[in-house]
């Protein structure tokens, strides 16, 4: 994002923190309704530009949101929504992924509230393996030539009876609108949560599974290093021989097997 457009994004956190007072519901409604209205705008190009057209007062586009979806929405939901578009954007496109972005921190709001965080965060993370373990969900639940409806009706059926109703919200609005690859969003929603609690995630690839007690001296390790709580999310990789990988943001550490082959067959290039 340009610098008006991350300005703006910051006011309408601000508006979002505001708004989510009150019980947990109150932030689960506020963000299945901030992805009601996303919806709304993808399919309206003209109002999606008007709410985001510079050359127009900002008051004059908060309006605008207002009468759209007054009696539509939450006050909660239409006072983040206008203070959102009552704010200069570099691009239209911006607008839009913000409005996306505070919908799934409002529905994260939720899960914490009612302590349900930590389970949201694993499930995104284990549904992010399924998908990038099965090359044709994978293609299924991306393909742009594929009705929504169909890759909605895909993801529930995956998702019934096995997670949280949260989880569920967000992974059918990543795979309605999602332009990235779907387990990369996924990825990064689970990313998202672990924010939330204040943590920081290793994306783990080891050899063999690991157990609690392994699991747990890598999450102090790297607690140790990185100063600050390690959400330790692992993935079997029979490729690597033994060992494991790991990444944490930028970082890779690479203590496996097949590392190891690799930079002594560099070295001895």
């Amino acid at each position: 994002m340009y610098a008006a457009s991350r300005e703006a994004s910051s006011r309408a956190r601000e508006a979002l923190r505001a708004a989510l007072t009150g019980s947990d519901s109150v932030a689960a409604t506020t963000g299945s309704e901030l992805f009601a209205v996303v919806a709304v705008l993808d399919d309206q190009r003209s109002l999606r530009v008007a709410l985001a057209d510079v050359s127009v007062p900002g008051s004059v586009r908060a309006e605008l949101s207002e009468r759209v979806f007054s009696g539509k929405v939450s006050p909660a939901t239409l006072a983040v929504l206008t203070t959102a578009v009552a704010q200069n954007w570099s691009r239209t496109a911006d607008l839009v992924d913000t409005l996306v972005l505070l919908g799934q921190e409002a529905l994260l709001e939720s899960a914490a509230d009612s302590g349900r965080l930590g389970a949201v965060e694993d499930e995104l993370f284990r549904l992010a393996r399924i998908i990038g373990d099965n090359p044709d969900l994978e293609q299924a639940l991306s393909d742009r030539a594929k009705p929504t409806e169909a890759k909605r009706a895909l993801i529930e059926r995956l998702l019934a009876g096995k997670a949280e109703s949260i989880t569920q919200t967000l992974a059918d609005q990543v795979v309605t609108r999602s332009k990235t690859s779907i387990g990369e969003a996924f990825d990064e929603l689970s990313d998202l949560a672990a924010a939330r609690r204040d943590q920081i995630v290793a994306h783990v690839r080891a050899a063999v599974a690991l157990t609690d007690q392994q699991r747990d001296h890598l999450g102090a390790s790297l607690q140790r290093i990185y100063g600050k709580p390690v959400t330790v999310h692992v993935q079997v990789d029979s490729s690597l021989l033994t060992g494991v990988v790991v990444r944490v943001g930028d970082d890779l550490i690479d203590g496996s097997a097949t590392g190891r082959l690799e930079r002594l067959r560099r070295a001895l290039a």
